[in-house]
């Protein structure tokens, strides 16, 4: 059973289609990438399948309820807004105590100071939030997301303003959650975290999903050709020459070096081809880069 669903999910505001028919499959326990430029129907399609607006057409399920039973599933699903909002002269442990109550949890001390160790908090719990920085606030966040333990949690911008640091805990924890069984839906600008986090990406752009696969397949799909980059003992001029001559046919483009050289094959295959003719010509080959596109080269070429 898929952790979120969508079939033709529309939602207009007079004339003008903001999410435009919208079909998504995301299975239980992955960490999901969802990406789009500003106005590109995010938000919308968030608000919709966690039921805070309603869908114009089409429908969806989440954890397999349909949209008219999303009050039977509230307590399974954990959400995380780009900027949390907190009680200032609250203690990040009377938070937590404060909503597991508004959820009706019945979580004892240890199970919320279990929570807040999960996200590095456990020393500052009783201080009040008025005095946490940012990147707290943020753990914090998360903290009050998962203190449910939901199935399905939203993540909007969860490393946005926080510093290095910072950041690397949060992939620890996200990777972590992931990991325990949740199911994980994120939004984030920074494209490197996607890449780097996510089993499966989607790129919205004008209210339509544009492309969706994992980083392989987004790879193949917008790689025309691949560059390979060959650190090699030195060449004599006699031998670069005699190399080049060997790669007739095979590539779109050759550059041999004195001891490095660059390679264009139109397709990955043929890469064990290209080391074969250095090792057959006893060219000893120290190192073998492929080029490969990047998520941020991906997004930025889509029009």
């Amino acid at each position: 059973m898929d952790a979120l669903q969508t079939n033709q999910l529309t939602k207009t505001y007079g004339k003008k289609t903001v999410v435009n028919s919208v079909d998504l499959h995301i299975p239980r326990g992955a960490i999901f990438g969802f990406l789009g430029k500003n106005g590109a129907g995010k938000s919308t399609f968030i608000n919709m399948v966690t039921g805070l607006i309603k869908p114009s057409s089409g429908s969806f399920k989440v954890l397999g309820h349909s949209e008219n039973r999303l009050e039977s599933i509230q307590k399974e699903v954990g959400v995380l807004p780009d900027y949390s909002t907190f009680y200032d002269d609250l203690t990040a442990f009377s938070h937590l105590n404060y909503f597991q109550k508004l959820l009706k949890q019945s979580l004892s001390k240890q199970d919320i100071l279990r929570v807040l160790s999960q996200v590095g908090l456990e020393e500052a719990m009783h201080i009040k939030v008025k005095n946490y920085s940012f990147g707290m606030k943020k753990k914090l966040g998360i903290a009050q997301s998962i203190i449910h333990q939901p199935k399905l949690l939203f993540l909007d911008e969860p490393t946005s303003g926080v510093d290095a640091n910072a950041v690397l805990n949060i992939h620890s924890l996200i990777k972590e959650i992931a990991a325990q069984g949740t199911t994980i839906f994120l939004t984030s600008h920074n494209l490197y975290e996607v890449e780097k986090l996510c089993d499966e990406i989607a790129i919205m752009n004008h209210g339509s999903i544009q492309t969706q696969g994992t980083m392989e397949q987004l790879r193949a799909q917008y790689q025309q050709n691949i560059v390979i980059h060959i650190h090699h003992r030195t060449l004599s001029e006699k031998e670069q020459i005699r190399l080049q001559t060997s790669f007739t046919g095979l590539t779109v483009k050759i550059q041999i070096g004195e001891t490095v050289s660059e390679i264009t094959v139109p397709s990955k295959e043929l890469i064990p081809q290209v080391n074969k003719l250095f090792v057959g010509q006893d060219i000893d080959v120290f190192r073998l880069e492929v080029e490969e596109p990047s998520l941020e080269e991906i997004f930025l070429n889509l029009e």
